[in-house]
């Protein structure tokens, strides 16, 4: 009995080295080997960055399906905030990989009003200032597009998103337009095409954003992805 005994420990030692083993759902193993396989890239395949706040996370699980077998998608590690934080961290995100592509968005978090201006101190309060201002904005995404640049990556810029009244922080409804032209400017100045996200979900706002709240709802989050996979599959280099 003794001798059987050791005869399946191993053979169980040999399946779990040859990769039969599957640990438990919900064990550590199982959750460090879902981040191995989603960490993994292919060689063979462009390398496409995603960088961006809350709303870019929201579409990229969407992308990254659509564009399996025809590019690897990484979003910047958490997230990108606005263009004071993204200022701090771009250098060593595009050191990351070697990107083909880069979709990017900033806007978001720079028009938020904050206790103080360039911090992460949320204020409901409209006579506060915003994160960034539009002077700040229009410089630092000057300085970061410069970057993005030197990466030789190609550059698709996306439109701040819009929201309805009473979200919390406080943002002005009407602030997206204004932080967008002042972004659009730029990246004309540059030859970077514009991926308007803004208005593919303005005419049906109701319809695809969670109420009270710059998030969108899965079927908002699903529209965005669409227009933002077909942006990037035109850019990605010719076979």
């Amino acid at each position: 009995m003794k001798h059987i005994y050791l005869i399946l420990f191993a053979l169980c030692s040999v399946a779990f080295c040859q990769g039969d083993y599957v640990p438990e759902k919900g064990s550590v193993e199982r959750k460090k080997s879902k981040k191995r396989k989603q960490s993994q890239v292919d060689a063979q395949l462009p390398m496409v960055l995603i960088l961006g706040d809350s709303i870019s996370i929201g579409y990229t699980k969407g992308v990254k399906k659509a564009l399996i077998g025809k590019a690897n998608v990484i979003h910047n590690p958490g997230n990108s905030q606005g263009t004071t934080h993204t200022l701090k961290n771009v250098d060593k995100w595009l050191e990351m990989k070697k990107w083909d592509v880069i979709h990017f968005n900033l806007g978001l978090h720079d028009l938020k009003r904050v206790k103080v201006a360039g911090t992460s101190e949320n204020s409901n309060d409209p006579s506060d200032p915003s994160q960034a201002d539009l002077k700040t904005y229009t410089t630092n995404m000057q300085e970061i597009v410069g970057k993005l640049k030197g990466s030789g990556a190609k550059l698709i810029f996306a439109t701040t998103t819009p929201y309805p009244a009473g979200v919390s922080p406080y943002r002005d409804p009407a602030d997206p337009a204004k932080y967008n032209a002042a972004a659009i400017t730029i990246m004309k100045a540059n030859n970077i095409p514009v991926d308007d996200l803004y208005a593919l979900v303005l005419p049906k706002l109701a319809e695809v954003q969670k109420p009270k709240n710059v998030h969108f709802n899965p079927a908002g989050s699903a529209l965005l992805a669409k227009q933002v996979t077909e942006m990037i599959s035109a850019a990605l280099p010719k076979k």
